[in-house]
């Protein structure tokens, strides 16, 4: 009977070097881990068990995870580093040797249960035929056994992904093979039949929906055991540095809007709300503390008493600043409408810090969706609203920011004072149309200040359509603004 080698080595020099790698890998995927920290993590854990994978997961995580969005990352740094090791994890001609038992989280070595038996000699589900496999995986799955699921992890990459030792193939690529055949929808469908069966038709919707999300919440968890497995055997095969570097990447505040994923945008969306609660506080804290009021002339001379009416130490009245406006335009035009969404969610989130915030959207014409965001508390219904209701097609639309900026000033260019500020959000890709930067001028003499945000790299700046320069030169700033962390970055010049 073989048996694992430990989740980590014990001896110590192997051991401090494998946590180096780690938090270096950890710093190159963008979590910010000091020195501090790094020594903190070492000091951790002399305190747990080694061979507890778990114990040691959440002593590093408590160490050296500061924000619950670099949990993800710092999750496959870990599985990476700290893979579970053993020959039934590498590649032989192709294949993968099998064995009877698996590895839970925290290292313990669970027999297989109930595949002992229905594959092979010793255990092993090698010899099973495709339909006793499709057969155990529904009895797992309407069980909610997960170590049965792991066992089927297992099993489904073995039989299905097609690896190879050194083939130069994704783990993404292995994962779609595994998860073709096992026809997981399918499966899905079938569970939910016999509950259906099971309960003689009688199930009310809201019963058959908690039923679904249950089994959902199953396939997601077989599907990242799946992962995991085929993620442990690339590790295997490749080692440790090459795997994390395929791996990496990009926290949500360094995803570019302009090119996020479906599941990038999501994790943006969790991320967003933290960061506009920091951003108020320190709004107002710049704010209150920014500048000194007037001088207070009764109080400096009723103070130089004390210095034989010398005025050494000059007495100031609390400021009293005002909070400014906000006029938001924002270009909702193709990949940019992701970039305006986030900033639009970021202002309205803000709008506490300012006396007033009113948006404006556009393509080749314009309109203002002020009144969305102010029947709602959900800025995504809002947002939602600004994307199938706002009148903001003029001719074909396309993208023509200065008839856009024409309406605008046409229309709302008198409620532009010195107390506001002017937030202009786009690529400023005209499609060759004019450019009316006589408008930008204008509100720039208005205004408290006009900025400019846009979501493209500066090399991209004045090539092909792009205008920016000639917006530029009358905006008090223009800013690069691809990310959170960038937004965050210009959210400090709104104080």
């Amino acid at each position: 009977m073989t048996t694992h080698e430990p989740a980590v080595e014990t001896s110590e020099a192997p051991l401090l070097d494998l946590l180096t790698g780690f938090i270096v890998e950890l710093r190159n995927a963008g979590l910010p881990v000091s020195l501090t920290e790094n020594l903190d993590a070492m000091q951790a854990i002399k305190h747990i068990p080694l061979e507890d994978r778990t114990a040691l997961k959440y002593a590093l995580a408590a160490t050296l995870v500061k924000n619950h969005s670099h949990w993800r990352a710092f999750e496959i740094v870990f599985d990476v580093y700290f893979s579970l090791r053993g020959d039934e994890y590498s590649l032989e001609d192709g294949e993968l040797l099998d064995d009877a038992f698996d590895e839970d989280e925290d290292g313990d070595q669970e027999n297989q249960g109930q595949g002992e038996g229905q594959g092979g000699e010793g255990g092993s589900n090698s010899g099973m035929t495709p339909e006793e496999m499709a057969e155990m995986l529904y009895n797992a799955l309407m069980q909610g056994d997960s170590s049965m699921m792991r066992q089927m992890a297992r099993e489904s990459v073995r039989r299905y992904a097609g690896m190879e030792p050194g083939r130069p193939v994704g783990g993404t690529y292995y994962l779609y093979r595994t998860l073709r055949n096992l026809d997981l929808d399918g499966v899905l469908e079938k569970l939910m039949q016999q509950q259906q069966d099971e309960s003689d038709g009688d199930m009310s919707q809201f019963e058959q929906r908690l039923a679904r999300d249950e089994f959902k919440d199953r396939i997601d968890a077989l599907k990242k055991e799946i992962e995991a497995e085929i993620r442990r055997r690339l590790v295997a095969d490749r080692g440790v540095e090459a795997m994390a570097k395929t791996l990496r990447k990009p926290l949500p505040e360094d995803v570019d809007f302009m090119h996020a994923s479906r599941e990038e945008m999501a994790n943006l969306r969790k991320a967003i709300y933290p960061l506009t609660r920091k951003l108020a506080v320190r709004l107002a804290r710049k704010r209150r503390r920014g500048r000194k009021g007037p001088l207070d002339f009764r109080h400096t001379i009723r103070a130089s008493l004390s210095y034989g009416g010398v005025p050494a130490d000059p007495k100031f009245r609390n400021p009293r600043p005002k909070k400014p406006e906000i006029m938001v335009i924002a270009d909702i035009s193709g990949s940019v409408a992701a970039f305006a969404r986030f900033t639009l969610h970021l202002v309205y989130a803000l709008s506490s810090q300012f006396t007033q915030v009113r948006s404006f959207v556009f393509i080749d014409g314009l309109d203002e969706v002020t009144e969305y965001f102010e029947q709602t508390e959900d800025i995504t219904e809002a947002i939602h609203r600004v994307n199938s209701e706002a009148d903001v097609v003029w001719v074909d639309g396309h993208s023509d920011y200065g008839h856009a900026l024409e309406v605008f000033w046409n229309n709302y260019a008198k409620d532009v004072t010195a107390k506001t500020s002017v937030l202009i959000l786009g690529d400023a890709r005209n499609n060759y149309h004019a450019p009316n930067s006589w408008i930008i001028q204008d509100l720039a003499e208005r205004a408290r200040n006009v900025f400019w945000l846009n979501p493209e790299p500066k090399s991209y700046w004045d090539t092909g359509d792009s205008i920016i320069g000639e917006y530029s030169q009358y905006c008090d700033g223009i800013f690069e603004v691809r990310n959170l962390r960038q937004l965050e970055s210009f959210a400090d010049n709104l104080a």
